[in-house]
């Protein structure tokens, strides 16, 4: 006797198969906080008592409860009954000793030539600390950089 033929999934003993999704955070945490006002808050934390505000208004537990070595970039989100979401990413920080100006800078080697945009403005001013950071990772680069506060920026360094 013949079995009919069976059209469902055939996943195996392992599950289903792929590629998974690529991680978000480097470190997550939840705090009971229903007192905190609003939705969401983005913060960076360059290093203990180093807050930055990006968006809305910070507050100690949220900071506190990442448990991640400093500098990193973070977002807490509320959720039901009070509860909070913290996710936090690293991130690579410079103090540049030459402020170029502006709140973000874009600059790139190809190999032969070298473009600087500072707040998407090109520029023939040079970015030696950035030049710097992004030779040394790689012959040819983009390094793009954010001000923090003050002469601290976020940097990354990514090949051409």
């Amino acid at each position: 006797m013949r079995l009919p033929h069976d059209p469902g999934p055939h996943w195996g003993e392992v599950g289903i198969h792929g590629l998974h999704r690529h991680r978000e955070w480097d470190a997550v945490a939840t705090v009971d906080a229903p007192d905190l006002v609003g939705e969401d808050v983005w913060f960076v934390v360059l290093g203990p008592g180093e807050v930055v505000a990006e968006d809305g208004e910070i507050d100690a537990r949220l900071v506190s409860s990442i448990a991640l070595a400093a500098p990193f970039r973070a977002h807490a989100v509320r959720r039901d009954a009070g509860i909070w979401v913290v996710g936090a990413s690293r991130i690579r920080t410079v103090a540049l000793v030459d402020d170029p100006g502006g709140s973000s800078v874009e600059l790139a080697w190809d190999g032969r030539e070298r473009s600087v945009r500072i707040d998407g403005e090109p520029t023939l001013a040079g970015v030696p600390e950035l030049e710097r950071l992004g030779s040394e990772r790689h012959t040819t680069y983009v390094v793009t950089a954010a001000r923090l506060e003050g002469p601290v920026w976020e940097v990354f360094v990514a090949p051409l």
